[in-house]
């Protein structure tokens, strides 16, 4: 069964990543597709990207990325955000993805399972 409190809270911290790391006048869109056995939910910005180096890592707890990548240079935030979208996502039977090159922006994208 899902809990639709908490997917909402893993749709609403991708979200807030995308626009924390896309500078003024970027993009952040939502993207939702059903698929055969799935729903796919993607967020896409225009920030500047993730190194290869971090992609692995930015779903772990407490981990941060350079705080150049926020758009104010800071480094707000516990590094949880990722982790909870993760977890959150897995305990749904799900998983979760990212795509992203420096300067190129990210897709972060939740796959859940279809409801039977």
């Amino acid at each position: 069964m899902i809990d639709g409190e908490q997917i909402e809270r893993a749709i609403a911290n991708l979200v807030q990543n995308a626009l924390e790391h896309t500078p003024e006048g970027g993009d952040v869109r939502l993207r939702v597709a059903a698929r055969d056995d799935h729903v796919e939910l993607s967020v896409t910005d225009t920030g500047r990207g993730i190194p290869s180096a971090d992609v692995g890592r930015i779903w772990q707890r407490f981990y941060r990325a350079d705080k150049s990548r926020n758009r104010d240079g800071t480094l707000d935030g516990a590094g949880l955000g990722l982790a909870i979208v993760r977890g959150i996502v897995e305990a749904h039977g799900g998983s979760v993805s990212t795509e992203s090159a420096p300067n190129r922006g990210s897709v972060f994208t939740l796959r859940l399972p279809r409801a039977s």
